[in-house]
């Protein structure tokens, strides 16, 4: 098993940390092997971010992602810049309020996740992050759930815990929910059936 990941979107997203929380699932509770890179705009908040996963069972003897099998996109402009790398019949999902899809997403599996509107019922925005995670979880079968409670556990504050981990199992059953619909999108933002076979 080797996985490439990328998550992508603007700075105060919790990009980065959304990666951190995977390869730590990966690395410490799965006793695999990850390895992160992260990436910046000029500006801190509201710029562009992005962080890369390579995630093995075996060593990993080249940490970046050239062609990720996995991406996730959570703004327009992460969208544009990143899809075109992902593999064919990759696996990309996308905060679906924020990123409309067009012709680069044809020869993908998409699935649309309403992040943001997820973390807003839970009363907090910023766990928008750790929504995407439970349903890139349920999506991708890359790392198990309890790998990433853990992990989730591990990377936020104590007093934030219950919160984090509500927002992980919000995002987890809804990814769940698509696969077992076999539920898609259309490169017109469309929700449309998939053949079980193409999942």
């Amino acid at each position: 098993m080797l996985k490439e990941i990328r998550i992508a979107g603007f700075g105060g997203q919790g990009v980065i940390l959304s990666a951190h929380i995977i390869g730590r699932a990966v690395a410490l509770h799965e006793d695999n092997y990850a390895t992160m890179t992260q990436n910046y705009g000029p500006e801190a908040r509201g710029g562009a971010a992005s962080a890369a996963l390579v995630i093995s069972d075996t060593p990993v003897l080249f940490p970046y992602v050239t062609q990720p099998d996995i991406l996730v996109v959570m703004a327009q402009e992460a969208y544009t810049k990143f899809t075109p790398d992902l593999k064919e019949d990759g696996i990309l999902i996308v905060e679906e309020d924020l990123v409309r899809l067009d012709q680069k997403a044809q020869h993908s599996r998409v699935y649309g996740i309403p992040a943001t509107r997820f973390a807003e019922e839970l009363g907090k925005k910023m766990v928008l992050n750790v929504v995407m995670v439970g349903a890139i979880c349920a999506i991708t079968k890359a790392f198990s759930h309890d790998a990433c409670c853990k992990a989730v556990a591990d990377s936020v504050p104590a007093k934030f815990l219950q919160l984090n981990l509500a927002a992980f199992e919000k995002g987890y059953r809804y990814g769940e929910e698509l696969l077992s619909k076999g539920i898609t999108q259309d490169e017109n933002n469309e929700m449309v059936g998939v053949m079980e076979s193409e999942l």
